[in-house]
């Protein structure tokens, strides 16, 4: 396999008050790229700073994972706002994240939304473009991280963003590319090997493999690795060893996009 570069994404900052989730510091030793979320799904402006001020002491570059207003359903849960509250909703959230990043003398790079806002976003192409054109109106700099093959990324792309395409270390994917629904049985890998497994094949085939086996090529320029489960640092350490054991080279999203 030829040496390439890639990126390891990690939604984070998603603790609350007392209320701990996950190890931030930890994760933030393996991955190059902070989803961090910005307080409507999760975070508070304690923890977003002080994630951010984490993030850039271990070179990460800086990302702001907008959501729902649902912070009782953790951004999981569909809402119906209109066009204008939800580009609105949005602004308020990167820009806050924005104001913590500039306080520690880093820049926001790049926008990935959160949950029911991005599974939503990647199927409804009038919801995926309100999210590109509030990205749009903050910085047309900014990167959109969106899944692969998504009508978010398509989004993207058409409001002329800089757009890095993502997959899943963790979930399984439909013939149509999009994830299967955590409903269903086998949407969520939970052994670290077969994490590992997933994202080199996926590397190896040049796009997503489906459950099924099929290839739909696509770019990969990152792959979530999810941080808000018991095992979630051993698998990203893992995935990192073995990326790295298959010549890859290990860089920040602003390296790719």
């Amino acid at each position: 396999m030829n040496p390439t570069t890639i990126n390891l994404n990690a939604d984070l900052g998603e603790s609350f008050g007392a209320w701990r989730m996950g190890d931030d510091a930890a994760l933030l030793q393996v991955i190059g790229s902070a989803n961090i979320a910005c307080g409507f799904h999760a975070g508070d402006p304690v923890v977003m700073r002080e994630t951010v001020r984490l993030a850039l002491a271990n070179g990460v570059s800086l990302g702001a994972h907008p959501a729902f207003p649902d912070l009782q359903g953790f951004g999981r849960r569909a809402m119906q706002l209109s066009a204008q509250e939800l580009e609105a909703t949005i602004l308020y959230q990167v820009g806050a994240l924005q104001a913590m990043a500039a306080a520690e003398g880093g820049r926001v790079t790049h926008v990935k939304p959160h949950g029911a806002l991005n599974n939503i976003a990647c199927a409804d192409a009038e919801v995926a473009a309100t999210v590109a054109r509030a990205v749009r109106a903050l910085d047309r700099d900014l990167i959109l991280l969106a899944p692969a093959l998504s009508a978010l990324e398509a989004a993207g792309e058409a409001a002329g963003l800089r757009v890095g395409r993502e997959v899943f270390a963790d979930r399984t994917y439909q013939q149509d590319g999009q994830l299967t629904p955590r409903s269903q049985p086998g949407a969520v890998l939970h052994d670290a090997q077969a994490c590992v497994q997933h994202v080199l094949r996926m590397l190896d085939a040049q796009g997503i493999v489906t459950a099924d086996g099929q290839r739909l090529p696509t770019p990969i320029h990152s792959i979530c690795v999810h941080g808000d489960g018991p095992d979630a640092v051993a698998s990203a350490q893992q995935i990192h060893k073995a990326l790295e054991a298959a010549g890859y080279r290990l860089a920040p999203l602003t390296a790719l996009c």
